[in-house]
């Protein structure tokens, strides 16, 4: 066993944060998850944010962690779709524009 319980660490750099993720056990011999953010504060150190998840929660935690994943993903695709169609809404000529003017007939009953 490593050092304060750790089995397994691994990290991953954001641009301003670096995540780490910490497989421990405890004195009790539990297995856990320690998630934890770290990034610079505005003076010296590092502001750090933990998330515990033991193991019998992982499966529940991660379908979780899947399901936000899905939601962002979809979220993204369907603003580029809206900020696409935006864009060449704005491109194509409107009436205004080009002098055209729309005749609306009405029907006689």
């Amino acid at each position: 066993m490593g050092i304060r319980g750790e089995l397994f660490t691994t990290q991953v750099s954001a641009e301003n944060r670096t995540y780490f993720f910490n497989v421990k056990e405890n004195t009790k011999g539990d297995v856990f998850l320690q998630v934890v953010e770290s990034k610079a504060s505005e003076g010296l150190g590092f502001d750090r944010h933990a998330v515990v998840v033991f193991e019998d929660e992982m499966r529940p935690f991660l379908q979780g962690l899947d399901k936000c994943i899905e939601f962002i993903e979809k979220n993204r695709k369907e603003k580029a779709k809206a900020k696409a169609k935006k864009a060449a809404d704005l491109k194509k000529p409107s009436a205004e524009k080009t002098g055209v003017k729309k005749i609306i007939k009405k029907k006689n009953r």
